[in-house]
């Protein structure tokens, strides 16, 4: 791995990926970050002990890898402050929406790779969708994976707008868990459970879905076929949400994660 890293942008990602780094033994001191808030600033110093700036400088130049985690719609500005200290950088971008074309342009260089991570990189299962341009070789595809394996799991796509589907389904999933584990509590505490016993109830049953889901060699349909007995309480219920045609509801909803990704990319990628 590069001996410095920067970061533009300091907030959860960023975070997650420096903690990651960090324990895989890489030293605060070859991190350089630039965020312009100060509350953020502050917390990467008490947090991970990891200095960070208010504005890019030539400091940059050191940096053989740059992380890019800030939102989509301050991407062009931060790069017009960074591109003349770091063209000869490998880039990674983890801003949704804006596609390599626009970040290419911006920083003068081929060597970037766009990914999608998602929350759970925070406590180090993430799952993160990655694309490459051309120009990126394989000894960069290592260095990137060297450092997302620090916040979980990865998978490569070939085709960059395949990472809009990524962001639809890995990247907001997180969030379909929550909402589904919101409803689950919710409903056992209405049944006569405690909120808190409902909560742990139902974090328990994902997890270990989850689990098992990795663990088998069968897929989640013969899984779920298994729980089903024709007749019982499981048939009862999953018989009720295609009643509501829940699934159908669920992949319209994934469906237009799907277009706001590709729109962010429209909206704020323009070169």
């Amino acid at each position: 791995m590069t001996s410095k890293i920067a970061f533009i942008g300091g907030g959860n990602m960023a975070s997650a990926i420096i903690g990651g780094l960090l324990k895989q033994g890489l030293k605060a001191a070859d991190i350089l970050v630039v965020e312009p808030f100060a509350e953020a600033r502050e917390r990467l110093a008490r947090d991970l002990g990891v200095h960070a700036q208010e504005v890019a400088d030539a400091r940059l130049a050191q940096a053989g890898l740059v992380v890019w985690a800030v939102k989509p719609q301050t991407f062009r500005d931060a790069a017009a402050a960074v591109q003349a200290h770091a063209t000869g950088a490998l880039h990674l971008s983890v801003a949704a929406g804006i596609r390599s074309d626009s970040i290419a342009a911006w920083l003068g260089t081929e060597r970037v790779v766009r990914c999608m991570p998602n929350t759970p990189a925070l406590v180090g299962k993430g799952m993160t969708g990655l694309f490459a341009r051309a120009a990126v070789t394989d000894a960069d595809r290592q260095q990137v994976e060297q450092v997302i394996r620090t916040t979980g799991d990865l998978l490569w796509v070939a085709q960059e707008t395949q990472l809009d589907a990524v962001t639809a389904l890995s990247g907001s999933g997180p969030a379909y868990v929550f909402y589904f584990i919101e409803a689950m509590a919710a409903a056992g505490a209405q049944m006569g459970l405690s909120p808190e016993q409902s909560l742990q109830l139902a974090i328990g049953t994902f997890v270990g879905a989850a689990d098992l889901a990795q663990a088998s060699t069968e897929g989640p349909e013969v899984l779920r076929q298994r729980v089903t007995s024709k007749g019982g309480t499981t048939y009862a219920a999953l018989s009720s949400m295609e009643e509501s045609r829940i699934k159908e509801h669920f992949m319209l909803a994934m469906e237009k994660a799907r277009a706001r990704a590709v729109e962010l990319g429209n909206e704020f990628g323009t070169v």
